[in-house]
């Protein structure tokens, strides 16, 4: 009766057997390995991967110093929201690389700039105007430059007596000196020449050729003369003279002048 009951030892019983050790027994391993004993050593190269990492898991406490260099970085990682104040000194700064359009408008004031920063090699080619000078600031006193042009206006006139023509002078100063006497040229009202090419627009703007003194005549009255006095004209101005026949009523000739140095 007990040798009916005995059960018989097969292949596939003893295999199956060792199966279920040897997963029960991994199991158990796995369970009771302890707390903190898997270090660097025990992770195979490449097992730490960036979906293995939780959110918010690796903080500034740990990275080590240096660890985060500019190559380790992402576009727009780092923004103004991140350096604190104080953090970006003159010596973080490279060579170029502030630039002008990195700037804002109105951010350099007068009271940015250290004593003597601004010197005449870092001041651009004009960049002085007339309307940047203070009002306690001199005239500016100079010869005027080559292809520079003043412009003035003129009135000359007078009665004459007794219908004999009357002769009237006048003198007109260039408010910069020239380095040499230019050529003289009158035009009537309505005329220009090669050396004078007009008035410019509203008669306000009168033009001449380098080296030339141009004195347009704008209005006058009847039989009215006028002419440059060439003992008077040098580099610092010329003279006029007018001459009038008309004694039935005030005499007179108008206009403007421009010379431009050359």
């Amino acid at each position: 009766m007990q040798s009916r009951l005995r059960p018989k030892l097969t292949y596939s019983n003893a295999i199956a057997t060792i199966a279920l050790f040897i997963a029960l027994g991994g199991a158990a391993v796995a369970a009771g390995i302890p707390r903190n004993s898997v270090g660097p050593k025990q992770l195979k190269r490449g097992a730490v991967t960036a979906a293995k990492i939780r959110k918010a898991a690796v903080t500034s406490g740990k990275l080590a110093p240096r660890a985060v260099a500019a190559g380790k970085l992402g576009a727009n990682a780092v923004l103004p929201g991140n350096i604190v104040n104080g953090a970006i000194t003159s010596a973080k700064i490279g060579n170029g690389a502030v630039l002008a359009r990195s700037i804002k408008n109105g951010v350099v004031t007068t009271n940015k700039l250290a004593n003597e920063a601004v010197t005449a090699a870092k001041l651009g080619k004009g960049s002085v105007t007339p309307a940047k000078l203070s009002d306690d600031f001199g005239p500016v006193l100079g010869t005027l430059k080559s292809g520079q042009t003043l412009r003035g206006v003129f009135d000359l006139g007078g009665s004459v007596k007794n219908a004999e023509p009357a002769s009237f002078r006048s003198a007109q100063t260039f408010q910069f000196p020239l380095l040499n006497a230019p050529a003289a040229n009158v035009l009537t009202a309505g005329t220009t020449s090669a050396a004078c090419s007009g008035l410019g627009g509203g008669n306000s703007t009168p033009q001449a050729a380098a080296g030339q003194l141009c004195v347009y005549i704008t209005a006058a009255t009847p039989e009215a003369e006028l002419s440059i006095d060439p003992g008077s004209t040098n580099r610092l101005g010329f003279g006029l003279v007018g001459k009038f026949k008309n004694a039935e009523a005030d005499n007179f000739v108008q206009g403007v002048w421009a010379v431009t140095a050359p």
